[in-house]
């Protein structure tokens, strides 16, 4: 990519509106972020792509230097169902911000991508409800699959902004399954795995995500959108998926939660107010090195901004730790030792069932 190499799996946090939410590009670099996630939609609306590209495009304007994917905006546009009119020439929709009616299109999410100068963009597809009848998802796989057409021809700087399609079908095995293979004959830059995290029970989503994943080229990235909690990365990269987003590492710290080697912590919980020990004793992040659990649990109960940055700053950090044990733990499976990504995979299995036991 223009902007560095990306090891892969690798996960990124997001920065919906051009920033990781609390966290400096410094931050991101000490956490050892390889790439960050930016939303089309969110832009667009504020302060604007055509702004943002004369003051020098998005890298400059939010001073990260490495690679950078934007989502399409499909999602945002899902989300705001209640107020959008979807056709044939993409979706209409007011926005929340400022009350405008627009109109997102394949061509206009194209140009917005383009005009950002980002490394990555996605084909904006239309994102399905679920629970959505076979006859429903086929209609949006079938849109998703014109749109991204309307993308390809709508390129101007393909040299420098690679694109991603994205599979639908919803819970519907025979519909992923034509989808990927429709979408890999358009030998794209690689392909992101959609339409899931729209509310369908965790199971599903673990199984649509095994499913689907080897569908897909293996000589492509392999993109889980929307993903997740740490067992879910390792459950996903077991199926075959290789990239990730999630708001979840920053918008748990927000709420006060942790995830650690020891399991999930919940630090605005009494029983840390006389904790000495960092948030995880196998994290060298700043805000284990220097605070005992009780200060940080003091400085949420206090409503103090600097308890959400520092519990961001720990579980951004805790998840590249995490990638990079797995990319290891990959790299040993394929040469040396068969079980080390399963023995992984069990490990981190057990903060999930800590989670339940203890943060319920």
């Amino acid at each position: 990519m223009p902007h560095g190499v990306v090891e892969t799996p690798a996960f990124m946090p997001v920065g919906t509106q051009g920033t990781v939410k609390s966290l400096s590009p410094v931050d991101l670099q000490g956490a050892g972020v390889q790439i960050v996630l930016s939303n089309t939609y969110h832009l667009w609306v504020r302060p604007g792509h055509e702004r943002i590209g004369k003051l020098g495009g998005l890298h400059t304007f939010m001073d990260w230097h490495g690679p950078i994917l934007t989502d399409s905006g499909g999602y945002q546009v899902f989300s705001l169902k209640d107020m959008n009119k979807v056709t044939e020439e993409g979706v209409k929709f007011r926005s929340p911000f400022d009350g405008q009616w627009r109109m997102l299109s394949p061509e206009k999410a194209i140009e917005i991508q383009e005009t950002l100068g980002v490394d990555v963009a996605m084909a904006f597809d239309e994102c399905v409800e679920w629970p959505a009848t076979e006859e429903r998802a086929r209609a949006g796989m079938n849109r998703t699959t014109r749109w991204l057409k309307r993308c390809i021809a709508a390129r101007q700087h393909a040299d420098r902004t690679a694109l991603f399609g994205i599979v639908q079908g919803g819970t519907h095995e025979g519909l992923r399954t034509e989808h990927a293979a429709e979408l890999a004959d358009l030998d794209l830059d690689g392909y992101a795995i959609g339409g899931l995290s729209v509310g369908e029970p965790r199971e599903e989503l673990v199984r649509f995500t095994t499913f689907t994943a080897p569908l897909l080229p293996s000589t492509k990235i392999r993109y889980r959108m929307g993903v997740g909690y740490p067992w879910d990365l390792v459950d996903a990269v077991m199926a075959g998926v290789d990239l990730f987003d999630c708001v979840i590492p920053t918008r748990s710290a927000r709420f006060g939660v942790a995830f650690t080697s020891v399991g999930k912590v919940t630090i605005k919980h009494t029983r840390y107010r006389d904790e000495a020990g960092p948030l995880d004793p196998n994290c060298a992040c700043y805000a284990c090195a220097r605070f005992s659990r009780a200060y940080l649990r003091h400085l949420f109960t206090s409503n103090e901004i600097l308890a959400p940055r520092l519990l961001s700053l720990h579980n951004v950090t805790f998840y590249q730790h995490l990638l990079t044990r797995i990319r290891a733990a990959v790299e040993t499976s394929a040469t040396t030792d068969p079980q080390a990504l399963p023995a992984l995979q069990r490990e981190v299995a057990s903060w999930q069932r800590s989670a339940d036991a203890t943060e319920t």
